[in-house]
């Protein structure tokens, strides 16, 4: 038996810190030989596991609505938004499309047919079935490459492979799958690179040196280019590179210039290659998403204007003169534009509706029209008798729609939804008939222009400032009611936010305009700014996904398996359900493992701090930095979720999973380190029973079985339905 030698004080004056500890440490020799029968083996094993029965259940599961559908609009070319990156769904969508995916079918809703349409959903499933297959060896040639006994590595590989949750996640057209493996393979990368780089045998800067590196850079934008979820990767061998050049930077014989040529030959495959990864499968985004789609609504005029069918991408009359027809953007949200229809106000002053509606609609028309003529309180319109007077900063003004000839009006009345003092309800007011009053005057303020500039389309915004209530024309992204066909509040608010009460014209039209007539249209953005945009609207919509869903749960309860995910269920004829649940004994032991090494660090810490060291605990001190690395790469991949308040589940914790599996490995490393090899396998061979033995298809049983795998009461499967799952 191996075990802890006894501690031993330092000697006098003598002052051990834990960064001594951590530099005294004997390090493993990094890059055990990778056995390519045992590799070949774990992908044979792992393919028979995740392709089995791939075809069932021939319906829709779970985020396949969302992945498929996606997959669909890539084909047909329409432009959607996702809080993901591209790179998986265009996966998908090729996967498809090579099968024969013709992009009709929507995924529209858990548990629609794929048999009847004829879609290839076995061959957009077998993708990430095939990237589960390869994540076993990946697993164990990382685990090899941070000098685990080969005992261990298998071990790790095996438990990857026989996990409940990674298996269930990997035979869907989800993406998690993905992300995992190319998030494994940029860790076994860095690995490779470790290795190569404490080689004596092989120069810095040389091709095998680079190569590591480079595919390293690779698959770290790979991994960020499924899901965000990727920087956390990036995160990890980004604090393991400031390690390593702290480290060199400490080691006088390495001269200031190779020094700098570390750093910058780290900084270019790392930071730059990512990044280039990550703006060509934005690049390729753009390119296949040409045709106008619902996903246009998130984006800015501009934005949409360079998508072809938007309506936008045509040039509109530039000079706005009173009686044109107006079509009037919100600035301030994707709400759309100033909109109104024959529907009465089910509160307030039960007039007819105004707001903000996403598409181009026949009620969103105005007129813009001058003050009235108020004497002696009898109002009077204005007669323009063909004269072309143009609009201009600082001028009284009428809004009246085009439908149902009422205009824009505001009086002392709380706004429907938002119902404060500062908030005034605006109505459309009046008929073809009734001239109106001055609750229908509204002065127009150019932003940033001077008094009597004249009003111009598309390219300037401006306020409409009410004459009578001092409050201003605004839009948020509060919706109205049912009764309000949940369209965007319109208000008129007295403290708007700036842009929240800012508007542009899209549309002009004149009776009097001819060919002669200045146009304008939209720029066209670059790539980058349109890249830049995009991103600001995933990260809005990513952090508005706060609603509640009857199986999310929160971080904490993540690792000891809480409660899993209910991901389709069925009635007769196909009665079954698929429950997204790990493999319980190894994610308990991984829980074990991660406080196993908690405490032993804890343990250096304080025997330090009172001037002891341990002699030797080598199997765990021999992987010392593996294991903070691997420790590292979990907390890096699991912590973050506690401060996000959006919607989570448990998949969620797949990729620190991961990372903890092979945290546990370390653990078995150290404790059988120095045991024969055939105890080391034996050992090795029982902990794999063990795992295996808790997987399980959900093959048709009974349901008392079932009922007596409801380990914890949150496991809320139906034993009725599971019973009965393939």
């Amino acid at each position: 038996m191996y075990g802890v030698n006894f501690v031993s004080r330092l000697s006098p004056g003598q002052k051990l810190t834990f960064s001594a500890v951590r530099s005294s440490r004997r390090l493993a020799a990094l890059g055990g030989p990778i056995s390519r029968p045992i590799v070949i083996t774990l992908i044979l094993v792992a393919m028979m596991i995740r392709l089995f029965r791939l075809s069932h259940p021939s319906s829709v599961v779970f985020d396949e609505v969302h992945f498929g559908g996606f997959a669909g609009q890539y084909i047909n070319g329409t432009f959607f938004m996702d809080v993901h990156p591209p790179l998986g769904k265009l996966l998908f969508a090729a996967t498809g499309y090579l099968a024969g995916y013709n992009g009709m079918f929507n995924f529209s809703k858990i548990g629609a047919d794929y048999i009847a349409p004829r879609v290839p959903y076995v061959a957009m499933r077998m993708l990430p079935a095939v990237m589960g297959c390869l994540l076993s060896p990946v697993a164990y040639m990382t685990s090899r490459n941070l000098g685990f006994t080969q005992a261990a590595a298998v071990l790790v590989a095996i438990a990857i492979m026989f996990d409940n949750a990674l298996a269930t996640q990997s035979r869907l057209i989800l993406l998690d799958s993905i992300l995992i493996l190319f998030t494994a393979m940029a860790m076994l990368s860095w690995s490779e690179f470790m290795v190569v780089s404490r080689s004596p045998k092989i120069a810095p800067f040389t091709l095998r040196w680079w190569l590591p590196l480079i595919a390293t850079g690779i698959n770290l934008g790979l991994a960020v280019s499924v899901k965000m979820v990727g920087l956390f990767i990036i995160a990890t061998i980004g604090t393991s590179t400031v390690w390593q050049l702290w480290t060199m930077l400490g080691n006088l014989s390495i001269p200031p210039r190779t020094l700098v040529r570390h750093v910058m030959a780290r900084a270019f495959a790392l930071v730059a290659v990512p990044m280039m990864v990550y703006a060509l499968f934005f690049a390729v985004h753009f390119r296949v998403l040409w045709r106008n789609g619902a996903g246009n609504t998130f984006m800015s005029p501009e934005f949409q204007a360079s998508i072809a069918g938007s309506g936008l991408s045509g040039p509109t009359y530039e000079p706005v003169v009173y009686g044109s027809k107006l079509f009037i953007r919100h600035h301030g949200t994707n709400g759309g534009f100033l909109h109104s229809h024959e529907h009465a106000y089910q509160t307030g002053s039960l007039q007819q509706q105004v707001t903000c509606y996403p598409f181009v609609d026949s009620n969103s028309y105005f007129f813009i029209k001058p003050a009235l003529e108020i004497n002696n309180g009898t109002s009077r319109e204005v007669p323009l008798n063909d004269e072309i007077r143009p609009v201009r900063n600082g001028d009284i003004v009428r809004l009246e729609h085009t439908v149902t000839f009422r205009r824009l009006h505001s009086h002392d009345m709380r706004a429907p939804v938002t119902d404060t003092e500062d908030m005034k309800e605006v109505s459309a007011y009046g008929s073809a008939n009734f001239p109106g009053d001055s609750n229908d005057h509204w002065r127009l303020e150019i932003v940033g222009e001077p008094p009597k500039t004249e009003l111009k389309a598309i390219t300037q915004r401006f306020h409409l400032h009410h004459v009578n209530q001092g409050c201003s024309l605004f839009s948020h992204s509060i919706k109205l009611p049912e009764w309000a066909f949940g369209q965007q509040e319109v208000a008129c608010a007295k403290n708007g936010r700036k842009d929240l009460i800012s508007w542009l014209i899209e549309q002009n039209d004149h009776s009097s305009f001819n060919e002669t007539t200045p146009k304008v249209q939209y720029r066209q953005p670059s790539f980058w700014e349109k890249f830049i945009e995009i991103h600001k609207v995933m990260f809005k919509i990513n952090n508005d996904l706060k609603s509640s869903h009857p199986f999310d749960s929160r971080p904490v309860a993540w690792p000891l398996l809480n409660r899993g995910i209910s991901f389709w269920a069925a009635d007769e004829p196909h009665r079954g359900q698929i429950y997204l649940l790990g493999n319980p004994i190894l994610w308990w032991l991984a829980v074990l493992g991660i406080v196993v090494y908690v405490v032993y660090e804890a343990a250096c810490i304080l025997l330090t701090q009172r001037g002891f060291f341990f002699h030797r605990f080598g199997p765990v001190r021999d992987i010392a930095n593996q294991t903070v690395l691997l420790f590292s790469a979990w907390a890096f991949h699991y912590l973050p979720f506690f401060v996000m308040s959006r919607q989570l589940f448990l998949h969620h914790y797949l990729p620190a999973f991961y990372f903890s599996v092979l945290l546990l490995g370390t653990v078995f490393h150290a404790v059988t380190f120095r045991w024969a090899p055939k105890m080391q396998w034996a050992s090795m061979t029982v902990i794999a029973v063990l795992l295996a033995c808790a997987f399980t298809y959900g093959l048709e049983q009974n349901p008392g079985t079932c009922n007596s795998l409801k380990w914890r009461s949150k496991w809320d499967f139906d034993s009725e339905r599971a019973a009965h799952s393939l």
